[in-house]
């Protein structure tokens, strides 16, 4: 869900993070950067929900929903936008990789009912009815979901698709369903917060052994090298139409990098393995664990190049329930703490049928990547095959050939480039936290070491 609508159009651009460079005078911060930088977002409705013709609720007791804030509100708004559900439904991996998952579980959705959670245009509803599902309550708090009712109404599915509009939390629905599908991953997979409505369907109607569509999803980090956008954004403005402003390079710095950053990259930007911030098994995650996310990395640098920030990347798995290898306990924090690891060793595993993928190596989607940036970049062409050949022969050898895979990343550039070595080391830690302002922010707190020297990044995603 890629946002245009005005009112999201500046999530993710105003992060006015607070970023220093050294780690001593960490607690200092730096100054909230104001700097936006309009890219286009995909706001997330968070789970459709309460239809005024919706049934009788379940008798079961359940928390109370959430309060619907001022927040949320101009959030379900921006869902309202056609170009919002245009760019998500032009995004060919993603819409493809979802049918190709429905279709691929067909015999867990056939003759089952269905619970589309953030149902949009009703697309994966649709898609549900085609696989054979005998209901589907397609879910949306945005007014996109007076469009999707139409939409159902045209393809005559009025008698199987069933469009409630309102929030998942205020939803009536009378009976249990076999299957919730939602494509709730945000930015950095938890911008938006989103997941939690999927948590609260799943405990509210999904029957024991339901299907979870998709099921599994890890979040990436990795440190990257960028001479392009450092060149673009900063050493444009040393000579202006033979103007000198490198006064201004300054400025340019701060409102340029202070932020996460939505961009696409690909394998010849990333400077070694990533690392795996957290996994998430929606069949057991609680909405406590997605309140504050921690994992220490260590990595060593492939080439000799510039660091210029770190990306942040995930995907997400397609399994069926009896097919789960990393369930978590729902005790379990979500927290990790683990060495460096090869990307695709999650496509190593044998019972893995789909996989949508937001990894540079993967093909562009709507989600880019979500870089932290730092500055300058050049790497010669010997050094960019070694890199680029490296994750080709890790994609060849493992992806499976049901799956699929999307790309997208986060970026936190660094206001100054660090020059790293080969087989440089560089650790530190990341800390993913729900912002006390409203939960669908995020606070972004990155510490590095290298080269004897701590620094510390410290961003808001909003």
């Amino acid at each position: 869900r890629s946002s245009s609508s005005p009112s999201h159009s500046h999530s993710r651009q105003g992060h006015r993070p607070r970023t220093q460079d050294t780690f001593p005078p960490m607690l200092a911060g730096g100054e909230d950067g104001n700097g936006h930088l309009p890219r286009p977002r995909r706001p997330r409705r968070v789970g459709g929900m309460g239809s005024p013709s919706g049934q009788a609720a379940s008798a079961l007791p359940h928390p109370a929903p959430p309060p619907c804030t001022d927040y949320d509100m101009a959030y379900f708004k921006a869902y309202s936008h056609i170009g919002v559900h245009e760019e998500m439904l032009k995004d060919h991996v993603r819409t493809n990789t979802y049918r190709n998952a429905i279709m691929h579980h067909k015999d867990l959705i056939s003759g089952k009912v269905v619970l589309d959670v953030g149902c949009g245009t009703g697309v994966l509803s649709i898609f549900c009815a085609f696989a054979g599902a005998t209901r589907v309550y397609a879910v949306d708090a945005s007014d996109i979901a007076l469009q999707a009712m139409e939409i159902v109404r045209e393809n005559e599915l009025s008698d199987k698709v069933i469009v409630l509009h309102g929030r998942i939390e205020d939803v009536e629905i009378e009976e249990k369903v076999d299957v919730i599908i939602s494509e709730w991953m945000g930015y950095m997979l938890l911008y938006e917060s989103m997941l939690g409505s999927v948590i609260f369907a799943r405990d509210k109607w999904l029957k024991p052994g339901g299907l979870i569509l998709p099921s599994h999803a890890s979040l990436y980090l990795a440190p990257i090298t960028n001479s392009h956008r450092y060149q673009d954004s900063i050493y444009f403005w040393r000579d202006v139409y033979g103007i000198k402003m490198s006064c201004m390079m300054p400025l340019a710095k701060q409102c340029t990098f202070m932020e996460p950053s939505v961009e696409t990259i690909s394998g010849e930007n990333v400077l070694t393995w990533p690392t795996v911030v957290a996994q998430v098994d929606c069949y057991t995650i609680q909405a406590p664990d997605l309140e504050t996310i921690t994992a220490a990395y260590k990595f060593t640098s492939m080439l000799q190049a510039p660091l210029h920030g770190f990306a942040f990347w995930f995907d997400v798995e397609f399994n069926g329930p009896v097919r789960q290898k990393f369930k978590k306990q729902a005790s379990q924090p979500l927290d990790v703490n683990m060495q460096n690891s090869n990307p695709s060793n999650k496509k190593k595993k044998a019972d893995v049928s789909i996989v949508l993928s937001t990894a540079p190596e993967d093909a562009p989607t709507h989600w880019q990547q979500v870089i932290a940036l730092i500055s300058a970049i050049l790497v010669s062409f010997l050094l960019r095959y070694m890199v680029i050949l490296k994750f080709l022969e890790n994609c060849i050898a493992n992806i499976h050939k049901n799956a699929v895979v999307f790309v997208m990343q986060t970026l936190l550039y660094l206001f100054e480039p660090i020059e790293l070595k080969k087989n440089q080391i560089m650790e530190g830690s990341v800390t993913i936290s729900q912002s006390q302002q409203h939960a669908r922010f995020l606070n972004i707190c990155l510490k590095y070491f290298t080269g004897d020297q701590w620094y510390v990044k410290e961003s808001v995603m909003r």
